[in-house]
């Protein structure tokens, strides 16, 4: 059995080692490629939505159009504070299997400063804190919900044109302010890297750590000044409404609410992410 001490200490290590482990490679592509993290915060005991998403994203990373454009790396986001014996086991072994899952020391709690830690955490996790020189891994860090679906190819060509420096993107509230929206719905947004490095060494967005999860992120940039960049994604990322092709957008970047399989079933297929064939699915016995 291990102590809660030893615990911490195994988690620690799990944060401060994740380039060497694997996790996170910052090297995988060329350095001219457009680089993008992708968190997805989800709890522990979401073990098959995990699956999920994890095949989802797996089949759109193998696109070469995909490949060419950028490197997106998606890992799932946990908390270490519940997480009941069975759970930690579980989340082991797929941490194990798959290199893609992130815990950290945080209460599993929106509202509770999860979001802070994940981003204050990157830049001690990937080697490029303040004075350590480990320069950008990754020009661009996301946070997106565990049921929102992305349309990755979509969102690279958005941040082509994108600002990589002081830009903070997602979808604005309110949805008629183009320019600069006070805050991004937390169904998904990205923060530039110099942003992430921001929020890690500023006392005043640690003190500001607690509130409605997207609020509070808008309110740190506010009080700080920052993201003069704002790019407002709205209306292409948008919540679920139903099975029906005409409620899904052409250019749609995301889609949020899928909080049942069967939710995730008709949007998946609506965008042919298996990209199989009637053909092909017969060979497959399906």
């Amino acid at each position: 059995m291990h102590t809660k001490k030893e615990e911490l200490k195994v988690e620690e290590e799990n944060e401060t080692s994740l380039e060497d482990r694997g996790i996170i490679n910052v090297d995988q592509r060329p350095a001219e490629l457009m680089s993008v993290l992708v968190g997805v915060h989800t709890m522990p005991g979401k073990h098959s939505r995990r699956h999920l998403i994890r095949m989802a994203y797996a089949l759109q990373q193998q696109t070469p159009a995909l490949r060419a454009a950028a490197r997106v790396d998606v890992r799932f986001v946990l908390c270490a504070r519940p997480m009941p014996p069975e759970h930690r086991v579980f989340v082991a072994l797929e941490a194990r299997a798959y290199g893609d899952v992130l815990v950290l020391d945080c209460a599993e709690n929106a509202e509770e400063g999860k979001t802070y830690t994940y981003f204050a955490s990157l830049p001690t996790m990937l080697g490029s804190g303040s004075g350590g020189g480990g320069g950008r891994p990754y020009d661009y860090v996301m946070k997106v919900d565990d049921d929102t679906f992305l349309q990755l190819d979509a969102l690279v060509d958005t941040l082509r044109s994108a600002p990589r420096e002081d830009m903070y993107c997602g979808v604005g509230l309110p949805f008629h302010d183009r320019q600069f929206p006070p805050f991004m719905l937390g169904m998904g947004y990205l923060l530039s890297w110099d942003l992430v490095e921001w929020i890690a060494t500023s006392d005043m967005v640690r003190r500001e750590a607690m509130g409605v999860e997207d609020l509070t992120t808008g309110k740190w940039l506010n009080m700080g000044h920052k993201a003069k960049n704002r790019v407002n994604i709205f209306p292409r990322m948008y919540d679920y409404k139903s099975a029906k092709g005409e409620d899904f957008l052409e250019n749609t970047i995301g889609v949020h609410q899928l909080k049942q399989d069967l939710r995730w079933a008709h949007t998946l297929e609506h965008f042919n992410v298996t990209r199989l064939e009637p053909s092909s699915m017969l060979l497959h016995n399906f």
